[in-house]
């Protein structure tokens, strides 16, 4: 353990391993070059770190530090590459502008000035998620809420609006910057409640963040025990977002509320909520600790179901032989391979994306090599304005090459499962960049996305 006690410390009852007091550190920004890892980098690497910690958000714990990651092969290891700040992750420009600041001496406000100027330049809400999706109720806006597609709610309860851990390619990035008009929270439960007992359509809340599995299990207790109540029996499935069974499953396992988070999870199911986590995995590298395998095992022991979801990224798990170990492990976890997402077009995703082609070669060729159990993970899959769109294939027709797209989600329902077809573009890396095949000038859903009122 760290000597120097300049980290938050949270205490916890015991080591899984050892049965000794466990703490959990988090390093941000400032504390970069008191890593001891990171004091042994090349003094380079070690600066451009700290450039690109002042414009996006870091912050590790020692688990992650000590137990997922290969020091040996910094700085290629994916774990640390989706942890720490790698310099392309801001183009040259931005790059230069705060590196030089810092080179002058210039004080916190210049530099956080300058870094929010770039900041706003990132799309910080893709998919337009701030103001398109946010529900009404007595006519105001439920402040940490969306509702996009008629069947999920999701809610973004005020204390799980960080993580033990910040991915590097984080979508929500944009959470963690302390500029609270970019933030999603919520800290009413009554809103929540009274809305989804008047949404009787509802079937699923997803509870999200940040991560919702940093809060403690009496404020998690509070936003879903009262489902259980008759009023809410529409209410069947509830889906938490997490990232906690890589970077702190001793979440599950030694925590001090631990046991009563199971017990919370077995009360739910027992009555007769489905309860799906959520788990956000990149690599499978992830899932190699022991703590993490036993905490899936005590997961899976509630009743509860682990599903398994992941954006497709440069520099960490573009290789298809990654993906398929990576599934062939959670199936064999008795995790549920679900989604494999193409990174969303905002913060380093110049760094992070992949063309839509050679994504879709990747999960291809992953899933050549998986049994049908394995083959329940859909994608590549955005997450875009009109919906959430799956490439489906490429194919050739009428001598024109194409994608073969569908709806796995819509704004409006009778587009769910449509499939359509975009010209071909070996460079495109979103839909906005893609075009209509044979001719068409537009996807068939764009004059009345365009007319619809959210």
């Amino acid at each position: 353990m760290y000597s120097v006690p300049l980290f938050k410390q949270i205490a916890r009852p015991y080591s899984a391993s050892n049965r000794q007091p466990l703490y959990v550190r988090f390093f941000t920004a400032r504390q970069l070059d008191q890593i001891p890892q990171i004091i042994k980098l090349p003094q380079d690497i070690r600066f451009a770190m700290q450039v690109v910690a002042r414009v996006l958000p870091f912050r590790v714990n020692q688990y992650v530090i000590e137990n997922l990651i290969d020091w040996d092969n910094v700085p290629n290891d994916p774990i640390f590459k989706l942890t720490f700040p790698q310099p392309d992750m801001l183009t040259q420009e931005h790059f230069d502008r705060i590196a030089s600041l810092i080179c002058k001496g210039s004080d916190d406000k210049q530099i956080r000035t300058a870094a929010n100027e770039i900041r706003a330049e990132l799309n910080p809400h893709p998919a337009g998620q701030q103001i398109l999706n946010v529900p009404v109720m007595d006519d105001r806006p439920l402040k940490g809420m969306q509702h996009k597609y008629r069947e999920t709610v999701l809610f973004f309860p005020r204390r799980g609006q960080t993580c033990h851990t910040y991915c590097t390619f984080c979508f929500r990035w944009a959470q963690f910057i302390g500029i609270d008009e970019l933030r999603f929270s919520a800290s009413k439960t009554d809103d929540l409640h009274r809305y989804l007992a008047g949404h009787k359509d509802v079937t699923d809340l997803l509870l999200t963040g940040g991560d919702p599995m940093v809060m403690k299990t009496s404020l998690l207790k509070k936003y879903i025990k009262p489902l259980l109540l008759p009023e809410f029996e529409h209410i069947q499935n509830i889906r938490i977002g997490t990232k906690s069974l890589t970077y702190w499953p001793y979440r599950y396992v030694s925590d001090s509320d631990a046991d009563e988070l199971l017990r919370l999870m077995e009360c739910m199911v027992k009555g007769g909520k489905h309860v799906a986590v959520m788990a956000h995995y990149n690599h499978w590298q992830e899932m190699e600790t022991p703590v993490a395998r036993k905490a899936i095992r005590r997961i899976r022991d509630t009743g509860a179901v682990i599903r398994s979801q992941s954006p497709i990224v440069k520099h960490i798990n573009d290789d298809p032989e990654i993906w398929a170990r990576m599934w062939r492990t959670q199936v064999r976890l008795g995790i549920i391979p679900y989604y494999m997402f193409i990174a969303r077009n905002t913060g380093a995703c110049h760094y992070f994306e992949l063309p839509i082609a050679q994504a879709y070669e990747i999960y291809h060729n992953a899933i050549l090599n998986v049994s049908g159990l394995a083959r329940t993970v859909r994608g590549p899959s955005m997450s875009a304005f009109p919906g959430k769109i799956e490439v489906q294939g490429i194919a050739e027709t009428d001598n024109e090459k194409v994608f073969v797209l569908r709806f796995i989600q819509g704004r409006n329902l009778d587009w769910v499962q449509r499939p359509f077809f975009a010209r071909f573009d070996p460079e495109a890396t979103w839909l906005t960049q893609l075009r209509p095949a044979f001719g068409a000038e537009k996807f068939f859903y764009e004059d009345e996305f365009e007319g619809l009122d959210y």
